[in-house]
């Protein structure tokens, strides 16, 4: 079976047929980027970093989480993570507390003042949904939620050797789309 050339972004022929596939993990980083350059200078005007946001913005959901947990979900390395957490806890964005059944363990939590920046933070990040949404479209943006969110649970937990303990992911709030292979 033959399969077409892909032949995008100026790919010749012969590179074109040289993969069955689109490299997804190319596209998901150049979608992540452009939704990014949207969120960025709201992330600056408030001083807080892209993974201070991603550790922020998980926290302000969730019940207080260990640094591995935090780390699986927002992708976070753990040497990152440990320099991110001590900088967040000088900031006083964060609070560590030692597991009450197991010394050896802390729990991470948001600090009232964390909760206060995202707080201040959420008209304008609602407002770039907002955009987005209009843009892009609701049926799209549903249905991109709910594909990235039915990849993830098709591809299983994080390895444990790629981000530390796996950490089951939230519930799914609409449904998959199927990826198709290219022919």
């Amino acid at each position: 079976m033959m399969v077409a050339p892909v032949g995008r972004r100026g790919a010749s022929m012969s590179q074109a047929r040289i993969f069955r596939f689109g490299n997804f993990p190319l596209l998901l980083l150049q979608v992540r980027e452009r939704f990014m350059d949207r969120f960025r200078p709201n992330l600056q005007r408030h001083g807080i970093t892209e993974q201070q946001w991603r550790v922020i913005r998980l926290l302000f959901a969730s019940p207080p989480l260990e640094p591995r947990q935090i780390g699986a979900l927002t992708r976070i390395s753990s040497p990152s993570l440990a320099g991110i957490l001590a900088r967040m806890e000088r900031q006083g964005l964060i609070t560590r507390q030692q597991d009450s059944h197991d010394k050896r363990r802390q729990r991470v939590q948001l600090t009232a003042r964390a909760r206060r920046i995202a707080s201040r933070m959420a008209p304008a990040i609602n407002a770039i949904y907002a955009q987005l949404f209009e843009q892009l479209g609701e049926p799209l943006m549903v249905q991109l939620e709910g594909s990235l969110e039915g990849v993830l649970r098709a591809l299983g937990p994080v390895a444990a050797s790629s981000a530390g303990d796996a950490v089951p992911r939230r519930k799914a709030t609409a449904p998959a789309a199927r990826v198709r292979r290219r022919r």
